[in-house]
């Protein structure tokens, strides 16, 4: 393992800058070559009740960049909605691959691609304070907890980092799971390790449990203190793609390229798993899985690749989970998702970002944006709360990464739901599906992605 030190991107992230355009640059490398575009990236604001229509405004001469940042900021727009604004506060395009996988801790951003390399950067202001080099192969997921970063590679074995230190960043690996032993010096797979790649993560911080899941179609779970594997099961027809747990009461949920979403529970006093409910309501492969939990209620999203998002709410009595409807407005398959507090962000296949809110008191959902920028698949996403003043007005930061290479920050702001009266209280409750605003857009693709979604390997 290599480590890259400290080397400034960027430092010119000021929200008070609401008139100013700036055009879009690309870098590729290491900012030493850049190229300009015509292509503007908007920003924009919606409501629950319109569609997402970009206002014009009268634009301010440019204010001059840093030549050597590889960061680009976006034109920046009003609309007269007051629903959700977003802001592209700064793009990344670089020649190293896909981005995988990104996480966040207290004070960094993580960032795993194809070229083996996690990259870290600083939260909020988003400076490159160094990178881990690997070299056992591509990074497909990663996840930090606290001071801890768990990250998956391509030998199917996972590394352990203590990431502790804000101020001079030194990544110190603790250990490889699983673990050489004695007998096996000569073997190049322990009877523990996966036999595919390691497509998920999730930690369980109170029984300090670590959940891997695998195109091999087992979940593992490990016993950090121990460094062991302590059970290890056959959990789906299929590639497992996401993983989630409920650190409330230890729930494990699982979803597949099978099309369904299976909720497992530890037994007792043991460390076996046992399957307590299995939730197949899409026919499609499941992507992604978010977990929202409030002191009302408990609900669980899944994106499919049909395009929607299933979600369910568990029963407080029986701990049961029902099927509360789904959210529908992604013209392609829906690839990851993030759930805070009553927000739902989806990414997805079409190269959008979608803004849901969930109303409080009930499960009605409505779209409050679609945000547009990427010209690739949305692959991962990471939400981080930025400021929530006394009018509740939330101020958040949106990590999102893209198969066309970019890594991209957003700023959003989301102001509170307005109190709406029902016209026809009656028929809203004889009809439990709310009706979801189609806001229309048309993606541009990157000729790149094009290419592999014919040749059927975009998400290989």
């Amino acid at each position: 393992m290599e480590f890259h030190g400290e080397r400034n991107l960027w430092s010119f992230m000021d929200e008070e800058r609401k008139s100013i355009k700036l055009p879009r640059r690309l870098s590729f490398g290491d900012g030493d070559q850049q190229q300009s575009s015509s292509e503007p990236e908007n920003i924009r604001s919606a409501s629950a009740a319109r569609p997402d229509v970009a206002a014009s405004e009268p634009t301010i001469p440019p204010w001059p960049m840093s030549p050597g940042t590889p960061w680009t900021l976006s034109p920046v727009r009003t609309s007269p909605s007051k629903s959700l604004l977003y802001h592209c506060i700064a793009s990344l395009h670089r020649h190293e691959g896909n981005i995988f996988s990104i996480t966040l801790s207290r004070d960094f951003i993580f960032t795993s691609s194809e070229s083996s390399r996690i990259h870290v950067w600083k939260q909020p202001d988003c400076t490159e304070i160094g990178c881990i080099k690997a070299t056992s192969g591509q990074i497909r997921a990663i996840l930090a907890s606290g001071k801890i970063l768990f990250t998956a590679h391509g030998d199917c074995k996972i590394r352990i980092w203590n990431a502790s230190n804000a101020e001079n960043f030194r990544p110190k690996k603790i250990t490889t799971l699983p673990q050489r032993g004695r007998f096996s010096l000569f073997s190049k797979k322990s009877s523990q390790q996966h036999n595919d790649r390691i497509s998920c993560l999730a930690y369980n911080k109170e029984d300090k449990l670590l959940y891997t899941g695998s195109w091999d179609k087992t979940v593992k779970a490990w016993k950090i203190n121990e460094r062991r594997c302590v059970d290890s099961f056959v959990a789906h027809e299929g590639h497992i793609n996401g993983i989630a747990i409920n650190q409330e009461d230890g729930c494990v949920f699982t979803c597949s390229s099978d099309g369904s979403v299976k909720i497992w529970r530890r037994v007792f006093g043991e460390s076996s798993h046992i399957l307590t409910m299995t939730l197949k309501f899409q026919l499609s492969p499941v992507n992604a899985l978010a977990l929202s939990l409030s002191s009302t209620t408990t609900l669980l999203y899944s994106g499919s690749s049909d395009g929607l998002i299933n979600f369910w709410e568990k029963e407080k009595m029986s701990g049961r989970y029902n099927h509360g409807g789904f959210l529908q407005g992604h013209h392609f398959a829906v690839l990851c998702l993030v759930a805070l507090g009553e927000l739902v962000f989806s990414g997805s296949e079409d190269a959008t970002i979608r803004v849901w809110r969930r109303e409080e008191g009930n499960c009605f959902h409505s779209c409050l944006s679609v945000i547009e920028g990427h010209h690739g698949p949305v692959r991962c996403l990471a939400v981080a709360l930025e400021t929530e003043n006394l009018v509740r007005v939330k101020g958040l930061l949106v990590y999102s990464a893209s198969l066309d290479q970019t890594f991209k920050v957003w700023r959003v702001k989301v102001f509170p739901a307005e109190k709406v009266h029902l016209v026809d209280e009656t028929a809203a409750a004889k009809d439990p599906q709310r009706e979801i605003v189609e806001c229309e857009t048309s993606p541009v693709l990157s000729p790149s992605w094009v290419e592999k979604k014919l040749q059927g390997n975009y998400f290989q």
